[in-house]
């Protein structure tokens, strides 16, 4: 049976754990915790035909297991410093349920959760707080922290733009260059790209007569992965990712990548 890395490859195109969960090799704990249920969305064997479950469920248990070994303080540090994974490490059991495993992480959610967490949250320090981390971790990438804050929507850049302002002007946050100097135009193509992915999930909703409950939910995000599957971007998906209220923190402090 072929290795984890070997896998990753076969299946996802490449053998850096880093790229198969879409973060960054300085990813801290919640952005690999964020990464793998967001890729894991895509390939949930409940989201995909039937056809194509056999593959998604191969899909999804590598990525169970790359998460493991990310998450893991002993793993990761073998991974960074030889490029290797220790097989045999129970980290990456092959008797693991990974659905299970995914449960523990991630909470189901529904239309009524997500406007209940959306409404408490925006506004709140906690948002601020986490606004500003983005800002920090991402060095400024404006596209980066929209994707990064939970329910930050197109519509609501401006407001977020103003927290870092905010810190900025009170010293509370340096001042980067890709934030302070961003183009017009890059901003402009970030705008019409959330106001399009809106405007096209709303359309789809009408078109297949979607209510709000969470099979209906479930109905639009399943049709949305089908049509752009390879697209991380993918309005719905992201939104249910970025919502998701998760269980408590899974695994142990990160160590810095070394060079």
């Amino acid at each position: 049976m072929p290795g984890l890395l070997e896998s990753c490859q076969d299946l996802f195109g490449s053998s850096d754990l880093y790229k198969v969960l879409r973060i960054r090799t300085e990813a801290k704990e919640g952005e690999i915790r964020r990464g793998y249920h967001k890729v894991s969305l895509l390939v949930h064997p409940d989201r995909v035909p039937d056809e194509e479950k056999e593959q998604a469920t191969l899909k999804f248990q590598i990525l169970g297991k790359v998460y493991a070994v990310l998450s893991d303080q002993e793993q990761r540090a073998l991974y960074d410093e030889q490029g290797i994974v220790d097989e045999e490490a129970d980290s990456v059991s092959q008797d693991r349920n990974w659905e299970e495993y995914w449960r523990l992480l991630f909470n189901k959610v529904t239309m009524a959760d997500i406007t209940s967490y959306k409404e408490k949250y925006q506004g709140s320090e906690e948002e601020k707080a986490e606004v500003l981390q983005a800002y920090m971790d991402f060095q400024g990438d404006m596209g980066e922290i929209m994707n990064s804050v939970p329910c930050a929507e197109y519509s609501d850049e401006q407001r977020i733009r103003e927290i870092i302002e905010t810190a900025i002007k009170g010293k509370q946050a340096p001042s980067f260059e890709a934030f302070v100097k961003e183009s017009k135009k890059k901003r402009a193509q970030r705008q019409k790209r959330g106001h399009e992915e809106a405007k096209e999930a709303e359309i789809m909703a009408k078109e297949l007569n979607l209510g709000e409950g969470a099979d209906d939910l479930k109905g639009l995000i399943l049709r949305k992965q089908q049509e752009r599957a390879s697209n991380m971007d993918d309005f719905l998906a992201h939104m249910e990712a970025k919502y998701c209220t998760t269980s408590s923190k899974v695994g142990k402090k990160q160590p810095k990548k070394k060079k």
